[in-house]
């Protein structure tokens, strides 16, 4: 699923399982769920592993994938990432920073949000736009924006290491032609940063009951003299 919404120069793994193989964590990562519950080190395990795989693909030697600063993942020097994860998925992607500025992605299950919640995440030309009905009445998009603004700051929070909040973006969608079950959005930022573009485009996919977004945000290209 994920690599469909990315480019190619970003390298993915995904993953429907909930065991992650014996062995996949290192003991920096061990202590960090030593009292967690069954299901989050199952999920924190699972994640890391697909993590390991793209490391591989990009020829990277494995690695513990240790939090940062608000808890985003830490990747090796010269690479961007992002990781997701929700019942029933899990994903990472990475991308070498001469290749992506950032990324982000977002996993969430394909279900209308808890009461309540929309209000607090979505700006009033959101929610109108929800009101009238989106685009398609199948696709539960008040949880497609929830997942868009996850991937929004996803790909924004460890560029700049500055908070932003769910109504600091303004998003819009457009889906695809057909009967697909995917498209692309445009978040509007209401709050700027130096480095990065006001808009960040991505692209979603509403597939098997899971609901995916991605942003890759293109590295600069060098100034020709």
């Amino acid at each position: 699923m994920i690599s469909r919404l990315l480019p190619s120069h970003v390298a993915c793994a995904e993953s429907r399982e909930d065991d992650a193989p014996p062995g996949t964590l290192y003991p920096e990562e061990e202590a960090l769920i030593t009292r967690a519950v069954p299901r989050r080190r199952r999920e924190f395990a699972a994640v890391r592993a697909c993590a390991r795989r793209v490391m591989g693909e990009l020829g990277l030697p494995p690695a513990p994938v240790l939090p940062g600063h608000r808890g985003a993942p830490r990747w090796p020097d010269g690479i961007v990432g992002s990781m997701t994860h929700c019942d029933g998925y899990r994903a990472a992607a990475l991308a070498r920073t001469s290749d992506a500025l950032a990324l982000g992605i977002d996993a969430e299950p394909h279900a209308p949000l808890p009461e309540g919640v929309l209000e607090t995440i979505a700006l009033p030309s959101e929610r109108g736009r929800i009101a009238r009905g989106g685009t398609g009445g199948e696709i539960h998009w008040d949880r497609l924006l929830f997942s868009a603004k996850e991937s929004v700051f996803k790909a924004w929070n460890p560029y700049t290491r500055l908070e932003l909040d769910f109504t600091e973006a303004d998003i819009s969608f457009r889906r695809s032609p057909g009967p697909s079950t995917g498209g692309t959005f445009a978040a509007r930022l209401l709050r700027t940063a130096p480095g990065l573009p006001t808009v960040f485009d991505g692209n979603w996919l509403v597939h098997e009951g899971i609901v995916v977004t991605a942003i890759a945000l293109p590295a600069p290209r060098p100034q020709q003299r």
